[in-house]
């Protein structure tokens, strides 16, 4: 099977390489990794106490945020490294004060795992949520170096629990310790003989927590809203936006709208914006936010998570596309959340909330008007909503310290 692992993981770089010819992210992908080891070796000249975190795309370093955090000020003396395996990650956060270096992750070969640890000589190593790569957690396993996974979810229908998924169970195995988000995924471990594992919960509750607690202000968006009721549709995909055009163009005088797409680029905004027939306004433009523009066009990368805090409710989008996105960030604002149908027990916190009364899934444009018809004209079932939406994000805070706990209790 490894044979198999090692054929796949050259094919993968080679049709990456093709698509890099004419593809802007497959291109970052190539040159982020061109001399990317001696550029390691030159960047790391004291290796000692380096904790590496490995996160595959931005999603998951933001979930990574809070333990890295927490490690610091509890081991200041110890330097991070975080390496990505995806350009979207990278490019957003290559430059993020938390860490002292950032890299991508070296294609996945024996080869390029032995140099990586020779160069790095990690005091720990930690895999956010996903990603897993054979060669290098089983050096980093050889070499008795501790290997954590946090924040790990599983379903039935990963390839591990699959009666073909032996090769893929070893990988699981590597680690030393798997901190897991819930119940159900630290059994499916325990089926397959994996008891070092525990239940810590989700790290991005503490991360949204830690945002409302000191969001960045907005004074222009807060003129936009005025005394209006707002609504903030985040991570906006073409296909979201053909269920809520029509609510938006018929909607009533006092209900403005933020948009952010989940890609800023001008051709792809035209995509979201198309079906609008209202007055909108691009975030990005030199000009004043105009009074009577209905929808403003949050074309920008970072603000999302602090423009949540202006919203009465929200949609979240990709559920109808590449997969929902996070649903937290407005929830732990208290805005009652909105999100297509679809794949969604790859997201617990989206079938929780629904079952609280929360948030609501929706697979049409009449089930979405009715439901956000309902939270525009009724004042009492937005503010019940919204309560139940802040008071699970409480309820489920505390991942962090669990995993800082152990670790602690690790190196005592």
């Amino acid at each position: 099977m490894l044979v198999f692992y090692n054929l796949g993981i050259r094919c993968y770089y080679f049709f990456i390489k093709i698509a890099s010819l004419f593809n802007a992210k497959a291109s970052l992908f190539i040159s982020g990794r061109k001399n990317l080891l001696y550029d390691l070796k030159d960047a790391i000249t004291d290796s000692q106490n380096i904790i590496w975190f490995h996160a595959a795309s931005l999603g998951e370093f933001e979930q990574g945020l809070p333990v890295m955090e927490a490690y610091k000020a509890h081991f200041p003396t110890h330097k991070i490294l975080v390496t990505f395996f995806s350009p979207s990650g990278y490019e957003e956060r290559k430059n993020h004060p938390m860490a002292d270096w950032v890299f991508y992750l070296p294609m996945d070969s024996k080869r390029n795992a032995k140099r990586f640890l020779d160069i790095v000589k990690p005091k720990s190593v930690f895999f956010i949520k996903y990603e897993y790569w054979f060669h290098f957690l089983s050096e980093i396993s050889q070499r008795n170096i501790p290997l954590y996974s946090i924040s790990a979810l599983f379903t039935q229908d990963h390839i591990f629990f699959k009666s073909h998924g032996a090769f893929h169970r070893r990988m699981l195995h590597f680690f030393d310790h798997t901190f897991v988000q819930n119940e159900s995924s630290l059994q499916l471990l325990n089926d397959i003989g994996i008891k070092k594992a525990s239940i810590s919960g989700d790290t991005r509750f503490d991360r949204v927590l830690k945002t409302i607690g000191k969001p960045n202000n907005y004074p222009d968006i807060e003129t936009f809203k005025g005394h209006n009721l707002l609504m903030v549709i985040g991570s906006a995909w073409p296909s979201d936006m053909q269920i809520l055009n029509e609510f938006i163009n018929a909607s009533p005088e006092d209900l403005k709208f933020i948009i952010a797409p989940h890609l800023i680029d001008d051709l792809n905004v035209k995509k979201v914006t198309s079906g609008l027939e209202v007055k909108m306004h691009r975030y990005s433009s030199v000009e004043e936010i105009p009074t009577k523009a209905k929808v403003l066009i949050l074309d920008t990368m970072g603000m999302l998570s602090s423009v949540y805090q202006y919203g009465d409710f929200a949609y979240v989008g990709g559920a109808f596309g590449d997969g929902l996105h996070n649903i937290l960030e407005a929830v732990a604002f208290g805005l009652p959340v909105i999100f297509g149908n679809i794949g969604l027990k790859k997201f617990p916190e989206s079938l929780a909330l629904q079952k609280l009364g929360g948030a609501f899934s929706i697979k049409s444009k009449i089930e979405a008007s009715t439901v956000l018809k309902k939270l525009t004209i009724d004042d009492s079932f937005r503010s019940t909503t919204s309560d139940i939406c802040r008071q699970y994000v409480l309820d489920n805070a505390g991942a962090t310290d669990h995993i800082i706990s152990y670790l602690k209790n690790q190196n005592a």
